[in-house]
């Protein structure tokens, strides 16, 4: 009876032990790519996904892709998950998760690894057209400027001919107004000044005064 007992305590111990071991949460397992997260399409990358323990199945799964999922069984303590032609649509971001042949869930999920996939003729494309853009509003601008001094010297040697005409139309009109000006009785300045000459001259050609009488004496 006390054989019997402790068998059954025995038994029910360890079936126990074996459920909460089976119920127990396993560690999260880790995600690296190589050689790099970030490739170029049409290149070849390897996700790693390493386990805390050994003889444990793994799966790959995508975010926001429900329908994505690739499993490995592995003797060792992680699998490799191979992209062979990467294409632009393998880009996103994945994670990993394990489960034992004792376990019946998965383990929790590794952190989110962003795979992002390059490609050069796309690049090429969006430089080759910001170039173009660019080379394009520098065509315009310098056209643009040299429009601008192609019509300035012009427009300058406009204004300074018709500076130098107002001068002298200035100049003539104030000479004009200068010959013009009469004194209070009507005499210009001109006609004084003919005057003048005229009256210096005809003194010079007159006697002194007594030369007459001189000569009477003399004679």
């Amino acid at each position: 009876m006390t054989t019997e007992f402790l068998s059954l305590l025995c038994l029910g111990l360890c079936l126990g032990y074996e459920d909460e071991k089976k119920n127990e949460k396993l560690p999260k397992p880790s995600l690296h790519a190589r050689p790099s997260s970030v490739v170029e399409a049409r290149s070849n990358v390897t996700l790693k996904c390493q386990a805390p323990s050994k003889n444990v199945t793994f799966i790959l799964r995508k975010v926001n892709d429900s329908g994505y999922k690739q499993e490995r069984f592995s003797t060792e303590d992680e699998a490799e998950f191979h992209f062979t032609d990467l294409k632009l649509k393998d880009a996103g971001s994945y994670f990993c998760a394990y489960k034992t042949t004792a376990s019946h869930e998965w383990s929790e999920s590794s952190e989110h690894l962003q795979l992002v996939t390059t490609d050069t003729r796309t690049i090429f494309v969006a430089i080759f057209s910001c170039i173009s853009i660019l080379l394009l509003f520098l065509s315009v601008f310098i056209i643009y400027r040299c429009s601008q001094h192609g019509s300035s010297p012009e427009e300058s040697t406009k204004r300074i001919s018709d500076s130098k005409l107002s001068e002298q139309e200035a100049a003539e009109a104030d000479l004009s107004r200068m010959e013009r000006t009469a004194d209070p009785q009507g005499v210009t300045y001109a006609e004084l000044n003919i005057n003048a000459l005229s009256e210096a001259a005809s003194d010079t050609t007159q006697e002194p005064p007594g030369s007459h009488e001189y000569a009477a004496v003399k004679v």
